[in-house]
């Protein structure tokens, strides 16, 4: 019988813990000028990757940590890699507020890495969670 944890990532937490990640975008956008540069600059980019990360896990409960930030980072560079393409109609959505933060409006470079440390900051905070549901139960995780 195994009494370890259940790997189903409980949605009350992450529903909450997204909706905390995109408020703190949405701030570091709008807020900027508050911020120092660097983090002005990298946060908000940062984040929508956390927050990909952390939707995914809502619509995989069962997926594995990695196969949904391997997930999270693709659809990150694919978001990043349209914003090369510029057709008429796919402009006229990045304009709308909702779809200048799904979208973008540019590619960068230093995005992609924003990217990979967004993903690796979600996989990082539900490797802490799983680590302390173990704990929690008094279970051994060597």
């Amino acid at each position: 019988m195994n009494s370890a944890p259940r790997s189903r990532r409980t949605t009350l937490n992450r529903l909450a813990l997204l909706g905390l990640t995109v408020v703190l975008g949405i701030g570091s956008r709008r807020f900027g000028d508050s911020f120092p540069g660097f983090v002005a600059t990298y946060a908000g980019d940062t984040l929508w990757a956390t927050a990909a990360f952390l939707g995914l896990g809502l619509f995989l409960p069962r997926a594995s940590t990695r196969n949904v930030a391997a997930l999270a980072l693709l659809v990150s560079v694919m978001v990043e890699v349209g914003q090369l393409f510029h057709a008429p109609w796919l402009d006229t959505i990045r304009r709308t507020t909702l779809g200048g933060l799904a979208l973008g409006h540019g590619f960068l470079w230093s995005d992609l890495a924003c990217y990979v440390v967004g993903v690796g900051l979600g996989a990082g905070i539900e490797a802490i969670w799983r680590l302390q549901a173990y704990s929690s139960k008094g279970i051994s995780r060597v």
